[in-house]
């Protein structure tokens, strides 16, 4: 195929961005769009940056370095780069290369400014923007200033802020090609960024517009503060004029400088409000033509507007689909989950086919639409209520939806009331153990029946039998008699901290009365693994070896050293009860302990350092003590007060209903990922086969496909495997999005506020929900797997579903990014009587690790210490 070095920006389209880059594909498309005006222009393609880097002395080697270099080693980065850079730089500019630029600028004004921008191939993508990672020249005159700055564009594809974006965002260096854009230079009288979203609130139907005088480097550089309009329905709706004492303005002779703007002109408006709604407008039929909200750079020249850049803004959460153009307000469920990184296709579809609610699906995290609930009267309060138990800021983010202007219209009362599906309301029940051990043994009885039937089912009929098997599944969940046993649990321990504060003055008191409360799967999980921890501690061979455990093949090997047998067998029994669990096992596709066994190795060799033998029945028991000295101390001073005895008795019943109930809260979710496994066993023998039939490359990548696509393989016998390609390169990019709490059909992301004015200045905020104050080194972990805890540490992290509660049996308190009173990292903190604070934002990048900070589960802080 013959190379082509140069082309008209007029000739290019969106699909052509192998080959001119991402910037230059999107000002083909937008000088296609009828009534927008693009500077007339030229690519210089990614052939001829391909032609100088095959003539450039050393690159592969460099590049070869550059691969190996550790992505934090920013000084080893920074060398090499500019070293490439200027290789590059030096490089002679081909012959044939030199002639079809010459010959584009011929076409044009040979003598005209130029302005000269990089368009890499890895740019304005949907995922990832690389808003200025690459150089862009402007007031470019003469044709050799205009070819010397073409191999600056080149060059600088190995900017070291370039090369760091693309590590992080998983890009490899030798995938990416640059081309170049020659364009006109204009000379506008004001100029600016237009984003079609609010990029602050991720509102779709309100327009920002920044603006200022002269080019707009002004405001790129953060030389200036815009003007900011903000354009809702071809109405002005705010704006903020600026005090621009600054602006860029371009050199007769070439290059750019730095004005002074004239004293009466700096707080004049940069444009008319007309002229921001006009403005707005364009930017309307250009987010329309690409298909999703954009980032736009333009130019007000001579009264009319021209467009000299349009991408994606890519850090706005998408907005579930709906089907209608009615508002729509959304709950996350990855909030209550515990869970808030993204799922995998197959993970949030089999979630979705399990539930007991309707749910959608945005960027991997799935959300409830609560607008029924929200507009009807009769059940918004119980909503609310409910919500705002678990975790105020999800209340206070419906709230602030509702402070908008008729967003959720208030419908009769003809809607459900109550608290959301899944926490309908508890009719009486005894406070009776044998409830509870009914309870369990149902479902127990089902998974063994499910286990027993799943054996014999292949192919369409597996699916067949799994889409029955799913009915069951919710049947469970949905047993009037588990959601009593739940809902008693909790509504006891509410009824403890809202009643013992006002009579005691007690805050948080069902803390305590709780601590080692029987039946507890997941407490009692953590415990084992303190158990197990005993067996290996006598062998120092075992130690020894574990320390040095790389891969998940390594219990065949323990049992080839002394003791080892002992140690294999107890870590066995371990993952048969408790195997099926992982981080994130919402998600069907998130290796379990039973696959991924080293996991545990960390936590156990933790176990064997920090405690002493016994450990487990020694916690366990002190927490039973100290729940019953709380009993006693709670009842005796009731009944010191008016009406006491009464009060006394009421407390009593509620203290026997709370211990009986609460541990059971834990075993649903148990059962539901028991079952998980089961199917993900089974369906991954289905995908087993497809990959040595060749349908897919590997068994693994059945998880980018839902449950109905997987189906459709096993039957076929046929994958796109385009489609699995751009889900996995979709599911890496949705690691960058982070969830909000409430999100509206608008696309306004919400995440909620605390309204507190009894937390000291500079303390973090979040929920108390396990009483008590402590200090000590905190541990920032993201991966379970890569915890090294030591006695007295505090756990910081995003999220702690049940797979973490081994790590609490050997920390002294708890900080988690997201969390309510009732989520499992709350309970089992309660449990084990550790302090906790949870929903503190952004926790994780606000304290550093080895930092020593307070915890006050109490009253719901956090201090960092000097």
């Amino acid at each position: 195929m013959t190379e082509q070095y140069v082309l008209v920006l007029q000739e290019i389209d969106e699909s052509q961005v192998a080959v001119v880059g991402g910037k230059a594909a999107h000002l083909g498309g937008l000088s296609r769009i009828e009534g927008v005006r693009v500077p007339v222009g030229f690519c210089v393609t990614t052939d001829a940056f391909r032609r100088v880097v095959a003539q450039t002395p050393s690159i592969d080697e460099r590049l070869d370095r550059l691969a190996r270099v550790n992505p934090e080693d920013r000084e080893a980065i920074g060398t090499l780069s500019a070293q490439i850079r200027r290789a590059i730089e030096e490089t002679a500019v081909p012959d044939d290369v030199v002639t079809a630029v010459i010959g584009a600028l011929a076409g044009l004004d040979e003598g005209a400014a130029y302005a000269v921008r990089s368009s890499a191939t890895a740019e304005d993508l949907p995922t990832a923007s690389f808003a200025g990672q690459q150089d862009t020249y402007l007031n470019v005159v003469g044709r050799a200033e205009i070819l010397r700055h073409i191999s600056r564009c080149w060059a600088s594809l190995f900017t070291e802020r370039a090369v760091t974006y693309r590590r992080r965002n998983g890009i490899d260096d030798r995938t990416v090609h640059m081309a170049v854009v020659v364009q006109r230079m204009v000379f506008p009288q004001a100029s600016g960024i237009l984003f079609t979203a609010d990029p602050v609130t991720g509102n779709r139907k309100v327009a920002t517009v920044d603006a200022g005088f002269g080019l707009g480097e002004a405001l790129v550089s953060g030389l200036v503060n815009p003007d900011v309009f903000k354009v809702r329905d071809g109405e002005v709706v705010e704006r903020t004029i600026a005090a621009k004492q600054r602006a860029v303005e371009a050199l007769p002779d070439g290059g750019t400088r730095e004005v002074a703007i004239d004293a009466r002109r700096q707080e004049q408006p940069a444009l008319t409000d007309a002229q921001a709604v006009e403005l707005v407008a364009l930017g309307r039929r250009i987010e329309a033509h690409f298909g999703r909200p954009q980032d736009i750079e333009w130019c007000l020249v001579d009264g009319g507007f021209q467009v000299v850049q349009s991408r994606p803004i890519t850090t706005l959460f998408p907005v579930p689909e709906s089907g209608d153009q009615e508002n729509h307000v959304y709950v996350s469920v990855g909030h209550g989950q515990m869970m808030t990184d993204p799922m995998k296709p197959l993970g949030h579809s089999m979630w979705q086919l399990t539930a007991m609610v309707p749910m959608h699906e945005a960027a991997g995290r799935l959300f409830v639409d609560v607008t029924p609930r929200l507009a009807s009267t009769a059940s918004r309060a119980g909503l609310l209520d409910v919500l705002g138990r678990g975790d105020p800021l999800i209340r206070d983010a419906l709230e602030t939806v509702l402070d908008h202007d008729d967003f959720v219209p208030t419908l009769p009362d003809t809607s459900p009331g109550g608290p959301p599906a899944g926490g309908a309301p508890a009719a009486p029940i005894e406070n009776d153990p044998a409830v509870v051990t009914e309870l369990v043994e149902r479902s127990r009885t089902s998974i063994a029946a499910l286990e027993r039937d799943i054996r014999t089912k292949t192919g369409p009929a597996l699916f067949d039998f799994l889409l029955e098997a799913f009915e069951e599944h919710k049947r469970v969940l949905s047993d009037p008699l588990s959601m009593q046993a739940i809902m008693a649990g909790m509504e006891a321990t509410w009824w403890l901290n809202d009643n013992l504060l006002e009579w005691l003055g007690e805050k948080n008191a069902a803390d305590t009365l709780t601590l080692s409360a029987p039946g507890n799967i997941t407490s009692e999980m953590g415990l084992a693994l303190l158990d197990v921890a005993d067996v290996i501690r006598p062998h120092p061979e075992l130690v020894a070896f574990l320390q040095g455990v790389e891969d998940d093949g390594f219990l065949d090997e323990l049992a080839k050293l002394p003791g080892g047998t002992g140690a294999r067998d107890a870590i066995e029994s371990y993952l048969d009860l408790y195997g099926m669990r992982c981080v994130g096992e919402i998600d069907i596709t998130r290796p379990r302990w039973r696959e991924r066994p080293s996991t545990l190795v960390p936590v156990i060799l933790d176990n064997v350092r920090n405690f002493e033998p016994g450990a487990a029945g020694r916690r366990f028991e002190q927490g039973r003590r100290k729940a019953e000295q709380k009993e006693q101390d709670v009842l005796s001073r009731l009944r010191a007060l008016p009406d006491g005895e009464h009060k006394a008795d009421e407390t009593k019943r509620m203290i026997d209903r709370v211990r009986t109930f609460i541990g059971y809260r834990e075993y649903p979710k148990y059962g539901i990922i028991s079952r998980y496994f089961v199917y993900k066993q089974a369906l991954l023998r289905e995908a087993g086969r497809l990959a040595r039939a060749g349908v897919l490359a590997r068994a693994e990548d059945a998880f980018y496909l839902t449950f109905q696509e997987l189906r459709d393989a096993v039957s076929s016998n046929h994958v796109d495997d385009r489609l699995v390609q751009e889900r996995e390169e979709a599911f890496r990019s949705y690691h960058a999005l982070t969830p909000p709490r409430v999100l509206t059909s608008d696309g306004e992301a919400l995440t909620g506020a605390y309204r507190r004015d009894d937390v000291p200045d500079g303390a973090l905020v979040g929920l108390p929900v396990s009483a008590g104050t402590v200090e000590g080194r905190a541990r920032v972990i993201l991966d379970m797997a890569e915890a090294d805890l030591e006695a007295g540490d505090i756990l910081v992290t995003p999220f702690t579903d049940p797979s973490w509660s081994p790590l609490f049996v050997g920390i002294a308190g708890l900080v988690t990014e997201v969390g309510g009173l009732m989520t499992h990292g709350a309970v089992i903190a309660r449990e084990y009587g550790l302090p906790a604070v949870v929903g503190v934002e952004q926790a994780t990048r606000r304290i550093m690790d080895g930092r020593r900070i307070r915890v006050h589960g109490t009253d719901g802080y956090v201090e960092i210490l000097p």
